[in-house]
């Protein structure tokens, strides 16, 4: 008997166990605090890995779906219980990412008391005279200036941080915001001067990291979706481009995807 891999997700859980059965193979879930796989058979060992890093990557595939479908039953033992929005949030994310996000709700909300030159000139990246400001190389991340930008850094912050905290712990996540942090805001101000702001630079960090990482070590449990990836990229382009007006810090998102990229590849040599 085999323990295969562990899921905080009951549906995750039960959409791979009816997706193995598919296959001819058995798994068994046991329920503690996280949803246990396990397997009797150990001939088939080799398959399950093989599969599961596939499921990693893509959960969301339809093949999964049609799967349930097939083979699932009602008497699988997992309750689903209901649960607020909040305890949702929560779930997926740790301290750290409940922390920042908290954090940016915050500072917009003083931008839009106090107005949002007030508040850069508390938190934007240092100018010449302020570098030993040490707090103003990292929170310029925490400026927001509209509703949607916001919302969007905050939604890909929850679910990539939130995954990568849960499943590497607080410090990893810590250490590639620090870093993205710093350097995609060192670069957006050598394009741009020191008038910027946003999470963005972390967030292609993090889609970088998770991407490769998801990529090179399936077993990790950290992915980001090959679709999702191609989406990343495109608005890359949009920024260059300049399509739609819109006011993009492109140096910022190429220096923290490509930072996100080296620190998967780095944290992934001995898996490989």
């Amino acid at each position: 008997m085999t323990r295969i891999t562990e899921f905080a997700n009951p549906r995750m859980a039960q959409a791979f166990v009816d997706y193995m059965a598919t296959r001819g193979v058995r798994l068994r879930i046991e329920h503690d605090d996280r949803y246990t796989l396990w397997l009797d058979d150990d001939s088939q060992l080799n398959l399950v890995e093989n599969e599961l890093g596939q499921f990693i990557r893509e959960p969301n595939h339809p093949r999964y779906l049609a799967a349930s479908w097939q083979s699932g039953t009602t008497t699988s033992g997992i309750s689903y219980s209901g649960s607020s929005l909040m305890a949702n949030i929560r779930e997926r994310a740790g301290p750290l990412t409940l922390t920042v996000i908290a954090a940016c709700f915050i500072v917009f909300i003083l931008m839009q008391i106090v107005g949002d030159r007030t508040v850069m000139g508390w938190l934007s990246w240092p100018n010449a005279d302020q570098h030993l400001q040490l707090w103003r190389w990292f929170s310029h991340a925490l400026l927001h200036f509209s509703l949607v930008h916001i919302l969007f850094n905050l939604l890909w912050w929850w679910y990539l941080g939130g995954a990568i905290e849960k499943r590497l712990g607080s410090g990893k996540l810590f250490v590639i915001m620090l870093i993205s942090a710093l350097l995609s805001g060192w670069m957006q101000a050598k394009f741009s001067g020191v008038m910027f702001g946003g999470l963005s630079g972390v967030v292609y960090a993090l889609m970088g990291y998770a991407w490769l990482r998801g990529e090179r070590d399936p077993a990790s449990g950290i992915y980001l979706e090959r679709g999702l990836m191609a989406f990343s990229l495109v608005w890359l382009v949009i920024g260059y481009m300049g399509w739609f007006n819109l006011s993009i810090a492109n140096a910022a998102h190429v220096t923290g995807l490509l930072l996100g990229l080296a620190m998967a590849f780095v944290d992934t040599r001995k898996t490989r």
